[in-house]
């Protein structure tokens, strides 16, 4: 089976899935009274008693559950999920708002935790009980063990407490007017992205210093379980025949350990990898309620909270898109890395 087919395939089955999803979703919300569930269809923060019966006949919120549930996917496939009160805007805008904040958390923080667990666990393995294997242990067991809370506040305690340098939320005040003045164009969301394509490098600076806090937190915690796989994986695959073999006929070291070794380790690595992006892509909600960044996490704490149940069933929605598409492309890169995978 070539690579394509294999995608078509995995491509299917995530459809699949993803109606299973929705009906999920669907079946969570109809376990709700009526009710509660005129909010998904209303965009108005405000409804009055007298005008609850009215809204539920008008919607339709008493008929069958499938009538229910077609009308319901009707409006998703629109775009249509309904009023955020949380967000004091539709779910899409609210989604439009706090989403970009989290991304570009996610695009530094995520290379970073890949690269810096692949490259300590594959130090580790190569000088297995020698010191550099000894500390990459440590780190790991340190970082795996820490709560995320308590690293946060000991970053900002530390950092920005007693030096004063890299401080919470997502620009300084000066940033902020920039951004939102009549000169700067919101072309993505994203102020790393917007900052470049507007030519305001110190926008671009300020929003930098102000990541490096929760880009380090997460990375410490998120790279000790992917070093662990890596370190674990490389010592098996250092263990096999072919890698013996390889070195009596006088392969080079370094060649082996990136070629050989390491590409047959990472196809766990790969697995973990792609969880911790669907994680941070859903909301890193304690990592950016200590460093008070207004993205994905902070909202669906708010939304639960406050029984915001339009922004709660968009946000289960999205989370199930997310870990299924990852799963997709998990499975792509399997295929790339073992072309075994591809007859399965």
């Amino acid at each position: 089976m070539n690579l394509l087919n294999y995608i078509l395939r995995r491509i299917l089955l995530m459809l699949v899935v993803l109606f299973g999803v929705s009906l999920l979703v669907f079946t969570i919300m109809m376990l709700l009274p009526p009710g509660m569930r005129v909010a998904v269809y209303v965009h108005n923060e405000k409804i009055t008693p007298d005008q609850l019966e009215t809204l539920i006949d008008r919607y339709g919120l008493e008929d069958p559950a499938p009538v229910q549930y077609f009308r319901w996917m009707g409006n998703v496939l629109q775009g249509d999920f309904g009023y955020s009160v949380t967000a004091s805007a539709p779910v899409t805008q609210g989604f439009s708002r706090y989403f970009p904040i989290t991304f570009e958390l996610m695009l530094i923080a995520g290379p970073l935790t890949v690269m810096v667990g692949i490259l300590l666990g594959t130090i580790g393995a190569v000088h297995k009980d020698k010191p550099a294997d000894h500390f990459t242990r440590v780190f790991a067991i340190v970082g795996y063990s820490l709560p995320t809370f308590w690293l946060g506040l000991l970053l900002l305690m530390l950092v920005y407490g007693y030096f004063g340098i890299f401080p919470p939320g997502y620009l300084s005040d000066a940033g902020k007017n920039i951004i939102f003045s009549d000169g700067f164009t919101n072309y993505t969301g994203i102020i790393l992205v917007d900052g470049i394509m507007n030519w305001e490098w110190g926008v671009v600076l300020d929003d930098l210093y102000h990541l490096v806090l929760p880009s380090v937190s997460f990375v410490i915690l998120a790279s000790a379980l992917i070093l662990r796989l890596t370190r674990s994986s490389m010592l098996e695959a250092l263990g096999q025949d072919y890698i013996r073999t390889a070195l009596a006929k006088g392969a080079d070291r370094r060649t082996i350990n990136k070629v050989h070794a390491r590409r047959n380790a990472l196809i766990p690595v790969v697995t973990v990898a792609g969880l911790l992006f669907a994680q941070m892509m859903a909301g890193l909600v304690v990592t950016e309620t200590i460093f008070n960044r207004p993205g994905i996490g902070q909202w669906i704490v708010r939304a639960a909270l406050q029984l915001d149940v339009p922004a709660i069933m968009f946000n289960v929605l999205f989370l199930g898109v997310v870990f299924v598409t990852v799963n997709l492309i998990v499975d792509i890169i399997y295929a790339y890395i073992d072309p075994r995978i591809r007859l399965y």
